[in-house]
């Protein structure tokens, strides 16, 4: 069988992070890996790890709150509000919570006098106004999951009181810290590709991702939660605007609910796909196959830890919660298909295209400067120099292969990489050594909040920070 040039690049340049292909044609790729970035030099081990108080035990609050399980030498999670009472125990076990230090709500938190340096803020979007306005009030720093409010005057809001009180607070960006985005970013201002002039960023949801999180699950319903630009894609508009470094000034935007509605329902389906459905076995939508058959998404279930047990659980959730449910007869609003065009400062322009329907994930970006353009997946990106008509391969892929066990996963391995930060900043005491602070994240909500305002209105909004 014919082997892919990508896959001969990875093969031959697996023995080294940087290979030239001697022996063929000069303009065919050479490989380099993005390797492990250096140790920030600013960096000091803490003096005691930082005490901090989850708010929310859910999936977020375990994917922040299993840093301290791998280094509690630099983080000690002392508390932690849940009003699930499974998701409570299971979380205060694991990080060894004393009985005083369980809450059932965030506000119970904050009826007692400060006991930690820090709060971890991985409530429903709804509900992160109310306790980071509280932890500012009682002097604490914060790690705040996105979006950072659902209204853009509770984001003003809490902006304003991080400058009164001087607390640091990162916002959960965590596309910025993965080596694959930030090795993007360094190359494009280093004038590798020329002058940047335009970039197109494709966010492919995946389907079965939209049909869980977005028509089933928790961000079901724009009104109780976030418009899905802010809820999925303020990571996007944030790292555009990362990546361009430049105040963006104007935006116009466009989508709809178009597939997952009534009219679109098949022949013989019924409410619930365990129901008797006539086309289950063959919807790609099918509770009973992603949940009970396939067993994916279920992050979300709280299981019991028997694997024997488990199957009859799984059914127990598709009978009496919305993850059984009819993906065309559910109570959803989000829009399915969403497009931004957005210009920056100095004429730069860039495009956000968020896609429920595909087969995969990963973000697509398209770079184009003046000498070069670069085009990547999050696996790879190729950069291509006019000027020398040479092509530059770099593989992320192999650098998460060779990267620490505990500095890989989500996003990117930006997930544990904020985490680091955030510590140290905290450790320090000092917010430069973030780079999603909420003074340079909260214009991605701005611009998510007037893409919205233009969606429904038709017209260009201008961007006021």
């Amino acid at each position: 069988m014919p082997i892919s040039r990508r896959k001969l690049l990875k093969t031959l340049g697996a023995a080294s992070g940087t290979m030239l292909l001697g022996g063929f044609p000069e303009n065919l790729e050479s490989h380099n890996a993005i390797t492990l970035f250096d140790e920030n030099p600013r960096y000091k081990k803490p003096l005691k790890a930082v005490r901090a108080i989850t708010l929310g035990a859910g999936n977020r609050g375990n994917v922040y709150g299993n840093y301290a399980v791998d280094f509690p030498e630099e983080l000690d999670i002392v508390g932690v509000a849940e009003p699930i009472p499974l998701r409570n125990e299971r979380y205060a076990k694991k990080h060894n919570i004393a009985a005083e230090n369980r809450f059932k709500t965030w506000e119970d938190v904050f009826a007692r006098p400060k006991f930690a340096d820090a709060v971890l803020i991985t409530t429903p979007d709804n509900l992160h106004y109310g306790p980071c306005m509280a932890a500012l009030k009682a002097g604490y720093d914060i790690l705040l999951e996105k979006p950072i409010a659902p209204t853009e005057q509770e984001c003003r809001d809490i902006l304003a009181l991080a400058k009164k009180t001087g607390r640091i607070v990162a916002v959960c960006h965590v596309l910025r810290y993965a080596p694959y985005f930030r090795k993007l970013r360094e190359l494009i201002h280093s004038g590798a590709i020329g002058e940047l002039v335009s970039i197109q960023h494709l966010e492919p949801i995946e389907h079965i991702h939209m049909s869980h999180s977005y028509v089933r699950g928790n961000w079901h319903d724009r009104n109780a939660t976030t418009p899905i630009i802010l809820a999925k894609s303020c990571h996007d508009l944030d790292i555009l605007r990362w990546m361009i470094d430049k105040p963006s000034q104007k935006i116009v935007a466009m989508g709809g609910l178009k597939w997952f509605t009534a009219k679109n329902a098949p022949a013989g389906s019924t409410p619930r796909c365990m129901d008797g459905c006539a086309v289950e076995a063959t919807c790609p939508y099918s509770a009973m196959k992603i949940y009970y058959r396939e067993r994916g998404w279920l992050y979300v279930f709280d299981l019991p830890e028997a694997p024997e047990k488990q199957g009859e659980a799984i059914l127990e959730y598709l009978r009496n919660t919305n993850y059984g449910r009819c993906v065309y007869k559910m109570d959803n609003n989000q829009d399915d298909h969403y497009i931004s065009s957005i210009e920056f400062e100095g004429g730069i322009t860039a495009s956000l295209s968020m896609e429920a329907f595909t087969s995969y994930a990963g973000r697509r970006t398209r770079v184009m400067g003046s000498m070069g353009d670069i085009v990547g997946d999050m696996d790879t990106f190729t950069l291509t120099d006019f000027r020398t008509k040479q092509s530059v391969v770099y593989d992320n892929s192999r650098f998460l292969e060779e990267d620490s066990a505990k500095f890989t996963g989500g996003h990117g391995g930006g997930d544990r990489r904020l985490v680091r930060d955030w510590i140290q900043a905290i450790s320090q005491q000092d917010a430069s050594l973030l780079t999603s602070t909420i003074d340079t994240s909260i214009e991605s909500h701005i611009m998510g909040f007037m893409a919205e305002q233009s969606r429904k209105t038709g017209k260009i909004e201008s961007i006021q920070l």
